[in-house]
């Protein structure tokens, strides 16, 4: 994949990995029966294209994996799942049959613009709100054909819908997304929950069962005179997919088993271990989007273990755990 990458690419690596920057690791409040905070950062990274100016960019973490991205007066979102409802995943009682649901309130007081939702797989805490927000605002939706065909099925225009499958990069005038093909997180049975695709434009989806995994995708966006940030929104890699993006920043998610062998180490080494790390999908996204962020236990002790794993295998990276609404500036 690399090996028609332009030159360009490499020269930002180079530039990215000469900067100098101390390694810090943001982890108050991580101890037992304290939620996770996190600490702003307006590190800049080294190496900024020439071109095209378009504003300050910031970075706001919706929890889960989504993200609001601010580029001037543009915004693209990723994985924007606002409505945060109960499904009795966090208290032991799953209910497949949950019933989905928008927050409107909610979401449209947060999601009040788009050009651009990228999706990187179709579960309902990454896919829920996106027909809402796109039928409101009129972004454009990137995902995999499964996303295309669930977009129809709530009443999407094609001319709204971009099919995408990984190894596309397009350019937005003042931004460009990479598309990378990616892998979902195990659980353990070394399975997933509604593992599936739509091949063919289904019925209007009623329940969380009804919007199965369908393919997972990650993205990069590479700023004009910003930075370059890979996003992803489940816990597995392909990492020979991932070699030559060399980020310098890395949404990564939290590891949701240990079934994935050696899961932080590969996606270090395959990102070129990125300047700056975020930990997401570590929240319980069945809580009130406020902070500090809600976490159980068990998620807490993961996301411990990927902030050590990071620490170990990439030292010089700066890990910055989110808290939720808040402009990160990289």
């Amino acid at each position: 994949m690399s090996e028609n990458r332009p030159t360009g690419y490499d020269r930002r690596r180079l530039l990215r990995d000469a900067a100098v920057g101390a390694a810090a690791v943001t982890t108050a409040g991580l101890v037992a029966g304290a939620p996770a905070r996190a600490a702003t950062t307006t590190a800049a990274p080294a190496g900024r294209s020439a071109g095209r100016k378009p504003g300050a960019v910031s970075f706001r973490w919706w929890g889960t994996a989504g993200w609001r991205i601010d580029i001037g007066d543009r915004t693209v979102l990723v994985d924007p799942y606002l409505s945060r409802y109960d499904t009795g995943l966090f208290t032991g009682a799953f209910r497949p049959d949950t019933k989905l649901t928008v927050a409107a309130d909610v979401v449209d007081r947060f999601a009040d613009r788009a050009e651009n939702i990228l999706v990187t797989h179709t579960h309902w805490d990454h896919f829920n709100d996106v027909p809402h927000i796109a039928a409101r605002t009129g972004a454009r939706v990137l995902g995999t054909l499964t996303a295309y065909h669930l977009g129809l099925a709530y009443g999407l225009p094609t001319g709204q819908l971009a099919p995408v499958k990984g190894g596309e990069v397009l350019d937005f005038d003042g931004y460009t997304v990479e598309v990378v093909g990616s892998l979902h997180s195990r659980n353990p049975s070394w399975s997933m929950a509604f593992p599936g695709v739509r091949v063919s434009k289904p019925p209007q989806p009623a329940t969380i069962a009804d919007l199965p995994e369908g393919d997972t995708l990650a993205y990069q966006i590479r700023v004009d005179g910003g930075p370059s940030v890979f996003f992803m929104g489940a816990s597995d890699l392909d990492e020979r997919r991932l070699t030559g993006l060399a980020p310098d920043v890395a949404m990564i998610a939290s590891a949701a088993t240990g079934s994935v062998a050696d899961y932080v180490p590969r996606l270090m080494a395959a990102l070129d271990r990125p300047k700056v790390v975020v930990p997401v999908h570590w929240d319980n996204f069945e809580t009130e989007l406020v902070n500090p962020p809600t976490v159980a236990d068990t998620d807490r002790a993961r996301l411990d273990a990927l902030i050590a794993e990071v620490r170990r295998v990439s030292p010089r990276s700066r890990v910055l755990v989110p808290e939720y609404h808040t402009a990160y500036r990289f």
